[in-house]
């Protein structure tokens, strides 16, 4: 009798700790960031061609597309369907609903493609502060040029409508091709995309990379470039508390400010806007 009893409040014991238990949420160890439960995000996201064919990330507060596949001289394939992907973020921190992010290189003559002259697109003269572009120079008048042309082909014949309407974002990495010995010319093509980019009226450029990828590929960079004012996206943060902490650190230029941050979870980029 006893023993049946004692069934019985044990019974009792573990439909009230079923219970209590129903009523505490368990988040997955791999849940993704959130500003707070029940509030609108503040995090934006950037994909481009690693994203093809995969699902999209969702509730964007900001989208930032890449516009190349890889290289600075291809476009992403699927960049129409997540330019509408774009379209559907909230819009809700100071940083623009859609912007696009390029990416850059110096690849020289192993290049596909190094441009000979001053003009781009043929017959089209364009004023370079370096000199004159001729065969073979691989140097600051050339690397100049060539940075103007991909910024051309990126707004004119990648399928970006509009691009002045937008705030473009240089991808600096040490995974693309950079002279290892000539940090100048590797400035001078970034030059050359800036001042593209400003010809036709942007609504901003800026510079994506990580301190350490920033100095290996261009170092210090001087008052007299366009570049020193570029803002910064500072990539490298491992949680969202991290992208938020790296507000705090120097910007890639000494005239700039660091205005977003980026972290990665469930394979996704993430960022924070630090305005």
């Amino acid at each position: 009798m006893r023993r049946t009893r004692d069934a019985r409040v044990a019974a009792k014991l573990a439909a009230l700790l079923s219970a209590v238990l129903l009523l505490c949420p368990v988040w997955p160890a791999s849940a993704a960031p959130s500003p707070g439960e029940g509030q609108q995000s503040t995090l934006g996201n950037d994909i481009s061609w690693p994203q093809c064919d995969k699902p999209f990330p969702a509730d964007q507060a900001f989208a930032i597309v890449g516009v190349n596949n890889g290289l600075a001289n291809n476009t992403n394939p699927c960049l129409r369907e997540q330019l509408e992907w774009a379209e559907t973020s909230s819009g809700i921190t100071p940083q623009p609903k859609v912007s696009l992010y390029v990416n850059t290189a110096n690849p020289g003559s192993s290049g596909s493609w190094w441009p000979t002259s001053n003009e781009y697109p043929i017959l089209s003269a364009v004023h370079n502060p370096y000199g004159s572009c001729e065969e073979n120079d691989y140097g600051k008048a050339c690397a100049y040029m060539y940075g103007y042309a991909k910024a051309y082909d990126d707004a004119y014949i990648r399928g970006i409508t509009n691009p002045s309407d937008y705030f473009w974002w240089l991808d600096v990495e040490t995974e693309n091709s950079w002279s290892t010995t000539d940090k100048d010319a590797n400035r001078t093509v970034l030059e050359g995309m800036t001042d593209f980019f400003h010809s036709i009226d942007v609504k901003g450029v800026g510079i994506y990379s990580t301190g350490l990828q920033w100095g290996r590929i261009v170092g210090t960079v001087s008052n007299s470039s366009n570049l020193y004012s570029l803002p910064s996206w500072l990539a490298g943060a491992r949680s969202v508390t991290g992208a938020k902490a790296n507000c705090s650190d120097p910007p890639l230029t000494d005239g700039g400010e660091v205005v977003l941050t980026q972290f990665v979870s469930r394979k996704f980029d993430y960022n924070h806007s630090c305005d």
